[in-house]
């Protein structure tokens, strides 16, 4: 499916795509501030790109790959300007949920793996075939599972704190 460089090609991609892209954003970002520039970073990517899609992956793996890569680019470029720990909303609020703090610190872990890997372990979550995934991050089916355990191995590791890391 060839794409054509229309703002009406580039809505009903945003329209079909935005709650997943954010989520992806969610996940790479360390608060909700920087998840939203994340966002903008990756909507301008994906209309840099828009008219370039040329159907030989999944419109869904496409956009996944251009919101992946730009997480991961922004991220890097964080990294070497980051000086003070930010501070998340969620760390202000003082009730929290047994199943809040759950999700919460199976966030913590997820953010603690190597950009890579969380982007596997986030396509995973959201339920996509093996075959997706490696499709969207360029690897085999085969070696998404093999990562897949190898990432499970190291959350266990992350939950009991007598195990060496």
């Amino acid at each position: 499916m060839e794409m054509e460089n229309t703002d009406q090609d580039f809505n009903a991609i945003v329209a079909a795509y935005k709650e997943t892209m954010y989520t992806i954003c969610l996940m790479y970002a360390q608060d909700q501030d920087e998840a939203n520039d994340m966002m903008q970073e990756a909507l301008i990517n994906l209309w840099r790109a828009h008219d370039s899609f040329r159907g030989e992956a999944s419109l869904r793996s496409w956009v996944w790959r251009i919101c992946v890569n730009t997480c991961v680019s922004y991220e890097r470029g964080q990294r070497r300007h980051r000086n003070t720990l930010p501070i998340s909303v969620a760390d202000l609020m003082t009730a929290q949920t047994d199943d809040d703090q759950q999700i919460r610190l199976l966030h913590d872990r997820i953010h603690r793996l190597r950009p890579f890997d969380r982007a596997l372990v986030l396509l995973w979550l959201e339920e996509l075939s093996y075959q997706e995934i490696g499709e969207i991050l360029g690897i085999t089916a085969q070696n998404v599972g093999i990562r897949l355990f190898r990432i499970k191995e190291q959350l266990r590791r992350m939950s009991n704190p007598n195990t060496e890391q």
